[in-house]
């Protein structure tokens, strides 16, 4: 079982001092119905805090606080890696965790991290450029913030899951002052086929 940590995607609320000059935005993979209600219940049933605002994904650009004025030229970075990157399809299986490092449990990434780490990589650079606090690691977190118990029902629970889509896009979420994560918008991925 691997065991790196996840604050890199963490849900991190604004803080009140936060400016109306700047944004938080996350880039990611949603993960599709009928799994993304199924990951949303499972999450609010293990008692995560933010099951009701943080849809299930894949994290490409954990959150990150541009400028407001800055944002028609993330837009334009953001569509220009989408148009070198074709539609992959994904497949999630399994759990693991990142305990003892960080008390996490998580839905793995069985077919599409090659994918996800070249996206991930393109979309965090220009305007977008950051490094990270761990090395990346595609997956969606499904419990975090929980008591141990309710870690293993997740673990557990979830072992057998298995959820194959297509991703033909990639999504630009802004979060909003109640600390929801909402959809700014999606970018399809266009490039030429690998």
């Amino acid at each position: 079982m691997t065991h790196q940590p996840l604050n890199d995607d963490t849900f991190v609320p604004r803080s009140r001092g936060a400016r109306a000059e700047t944004a938080v935005v996350g880039i990611v993979v949603a993960v599709p119905e009928p799994w993304a209600q199924l990951l949303t219940d499972w999450r609010a049933k293990c008692g995560d805090p933010q099951a009701g605002l943080v849809p299930p994904h894949v994290t490409l650009l954990p959150p990150t606080e541009v400028r407001v004025a800055d944002r028609t030229v993330v837009t334009e970075h953001l569509a220009a890696v989408a148009r070198q990157h074709p539609p992959f399809d994904m497949h999630l299986s399994g759990t693991g965790t990142f305990s003892p490092v960080s008390e996490v449990v998580f839905v793995a990434v069985a077919r599409g991290i090659g994918s996800c780490e070249l996206l991930a990589n393109d979309v965090r650079g220009g305007p977008l450029a950051r490094s990270l606090a761990y090395p990346y690691h595609p997956h969606v977190t499904v419990a975090h913030d929980v008591s141990p118990d309710m870690l293993d029902l997740a673990y557990t629970a979830l072992a057998e899951l298995s959820a194959e889509f297509r991703v033909d896009h990639f999504t630009e979420y802004e979060q909003a002052p109640s600390g929801a994560w909402v959809v700014a918008r999606e970018y399809p991925l266009s490039g030429p086929p690998r």
